[in-house]
């Protein structure tokens, strides 16, 4: 899968169903959603949850940084491609991400904005090695829409999107989906 073909399918579809346990996972299964983040696990359940998701025909991202048993390093991008029926990854650091994009996995890099210092860090950052940008908490139409001009890449708002109210902001901001872990929100 390529950043083209996620965006398609995105627009189709604008939420993402964010899992962190079995039964989120069964639930999302079950949903209408077309993307799915894997935000748990460990390095012996990841591959058969992507093999689960990809069964469902669904498309499945592996949240690095989350993974028991996966260090902060290239090698376990190495793991994710090779071993497991996922699509992309998700992590917060860049060399990650770049790791992901040269091994063909649509690659998201995650930022987590808590204040203006680490604004100033996505525009510093400039995350060139990534396909698309997720912003926690997912709740901030102006930031979301800067971070869009800063980065040039498209935006994923998560963190925090609990109805359509939530879902309408972002996407109306500019961000090209949300994820979220409220299953309600995976069937709207």
């Amino acid at each position: 899968m390529d950043r083209n073909k996620l965006l398609d399918l995105l627009a189709e579809g604008p939420v993402i169903a964010a899992v962190k346990d079995a039964d989120g996972l069964a639930a999302a299964l079950d949903s209408d959603v077309s993307v799915i983040f894997l935000l748990s696990g460990d390095v012996l359940t990841i591959p058969d949850a992507a093999a689960r998701v990809k069964k469902a025909g669904k498309r499945a991202f592996v949240h690095l940084d989350l993974v028991d048993g996966l260090a902060s390093r290239e090698v376990s991008v190495d793991f994710i491609a090779r071993q497991t029926a996922a699509d992309g990854i998700i992590s917060t650091k860049s060399a990650l991400t770049r790791r992901g994009r040269e091994l063909g996995l649509v690659a998201i890099q995650r930022f987590f904005l808590l204040d203006s210092m680490a604004l100033d860090n996505i525009q510093r950052q400039r995350p060139q090695d990534a396909d698309l940008i997720e912003v926690l908490p997912g709740l901030m139409p102006k930031i979301i829409r800067r971070v869009g001009q800063l980065t040039g890449k498209p935006v994923i708002a998560g963190g925090l999107i609990s109805d359509k109210e939530d879902v309408t902001a972002a996407l109306s901001a500019g961000a090209v989906a949300v994820s979220t872990t409220n299953p309600a929100v995976w069937r709207m």
